[in-house]
């Protein structure tokens, strides 16, 4: 089992590394901004190579000179900093920067939502809308304080009703901030539910980032636990969905390898398939799947064609297995968001 565990999370992550899209690499990628140093000091860095000058700003304002490395990291130690909480930001070039290196950047990053007069399905309507709430917890699988972002339907405190779960996962680059901001996860499921397509349930968004093989124990033996501790939402497979975008959808799929009888309804957008022979080899699975949903923008699936074959094998061997194909999209949010408005009224029904 072991073996095929790690040929497994082999295969995930060379598909990992083709399915994003490629850029250069540079010295940002992996650049620690802020850094606490055994003496008490404080050393600032930002990469910014074409950049002429740099500073602090805010609570730490003209504390600290910047120096330039030749590989475009600028560089400053500020000494005698006293223990509290400080608000800072870059100066570049007279630019105020906030930290593109923050833990919590993704929080906070801008979304342009361009409707052009229209009503997109993703758009933020006069509907009752739910709650979006940043969660904290003890990660036992990392070692690590982590967190993850949870919608809960309007009225759901209230109620005082049990529902079921959607665990969502984002994909490479992006944290668990971002399916609710750049994918529009919240307005979308607001609407749904405001229109009579959807069950009410909970959706939990996890960070994601930290590796396919780890994955699926975080979210079994931490993230799901503490939902079903601290949420009211009701347990067993048939009350419960898993899906991820991407890495995210490697994920799933890794997470359902492991624990196949763990999750009735299982979405896979841009992050790979699920073969006869696959779903075979995972004990159970078949006989508690209800929903198998694979999604391809239409731009990705031309060099994809097993993608389809596969769900059209699945469901020809009885599975509820569902392909749908983005039109005119390729690996992009505009893919992935109407894979959410379409897989979600499939839930828990």
């Amino acid at each position: 089992m072991k073996k095929i565990a790690l040929i497994l999370t082999g295969l995930l992550v060379l598909n990992s590394v083709s399915a994003q899209r490629q850029r250069t690499i540079t010295p940002g990628d992996t650049l620690r901004s802020v850094v606490t140093n055994p003496d008490g000091s404080v050393t600032f860095s930002i990469y910014a190579p074409d950049a002429h000058y740099v500073s602090l700003g805010s609570d730490l304002s003209g504390k600290g000179t910047f120096t330039k490395s030749d590989n475009g990291v600028w560089k400053a130690t500020v000494d005698n900093l006293q223990a509290s909480a400080y608000r800072y930001h870059f100066v570049v070039d007279g630019v105020n920067v906030y930290d593109p290196k923050s833990e919590r950047i993704n929080d906070r990053r801008p979304v342009l939502k361009l409707t052009k007069g229209g009503d997109p399905f993703w758009a933020r309507r006069d509907v009752p809308h739910g709650a979006v709430s940043l969660i904290y917890y003890k990660s036992s699988t990392t070692g690590r304080t982590r967190q993850m972002h949870v919608w809960t339907p309007e009225g759901y405190i209230s109620s005082g009703k049990e529902l079921p779960v959607l665990y969502l996962v984002h994909g490479m680059g992006d944290t668990d901030a971002d399916w609710s901001g750049i994918g529009c996860a919240g307005d979308i499921l607001d609407n749904l539910l405001a229109e009579g397509k959807i069950t009410p349930m909970v959706v939990v968004m996890p960070d994601g980032g930290i590796g396919i093989n780890q994955f699926p124990d975080e979210l079994m033996k931490d993230i799901k636990p503490y939902i079903e501790k601290n949420y009211k939402v009701k347990k067993g497979p048939e009350n419960t969905a898993l899906a991820g975008l991407s890495m995210g959808g490697m994920e799933t799929k890794a997470t359902i390898t492991a624990y196949p009888t763990t999750f009735c309804y299982v979405g896979i957008f841009s992050g790979g398939t699920v073969s006869v022979e696959e779903s075979q080899n995972m004990k159970g699975f078949r006989e508690k799947n209800k929903l198998l949903f694979i999604n391809y923008g239409s731009e990705e699936i031309r060099n994809r064609p097993s993608a389809r074959q596969d769900t059209e094998a699945l469901k020809a061997s009885g599975m509820n297995a569902h392909f749908f194909v983005t039109p005119d999209a390729g690996h992009e949010w505009k893919t992935w968001r109407l894979a959410l408005y379409t897989f979600a009224p499939m839930l828990f029904k």
